[in-house]
């Protein structure tokens, strides 16, 4: 496998598993001050606030832009793999 197909894969899913533990965390009270709940929240608002907006479902309490933000990066991976390999070969 070519090494940047190996670098983005391990990009892709460092920051898959990181929105993973932004799910669980929310699924229980935790303290906000923890330095590393903080760097989680740092990390992956950038990237979910944009999808809260567009499908804001504030009445139902529910938050879909983890899952559609996971299918959106499964896509953008797939996409650059793609292109890498069909610059490659």
């Amino acid at each position: 496998m070519i090494p940047i197909i190996k670098i983005i894969n391990y990009i892709f899913k460092i920051y898959s598993y990181i929105i993973l533990a932004r799910i669980l965390l929310s699924w229980f009270p935790i303290d906000h001050n923890n330095p590393i709940v903080r760097l989680i929240y740092k990390i992956t608002e950038p990237i979910l606030e944009p999808f809260r907006v567009i499908i804001s479902l504030d009445g139902m309490g529910l938050d879909l832009s983890p899952i559609i933000v996971l299918f959106l990066l499964n896509i953008l991976r797939t996409s650059l793999i793609r292109l890498i390999i069909n610059i490659y070969y």
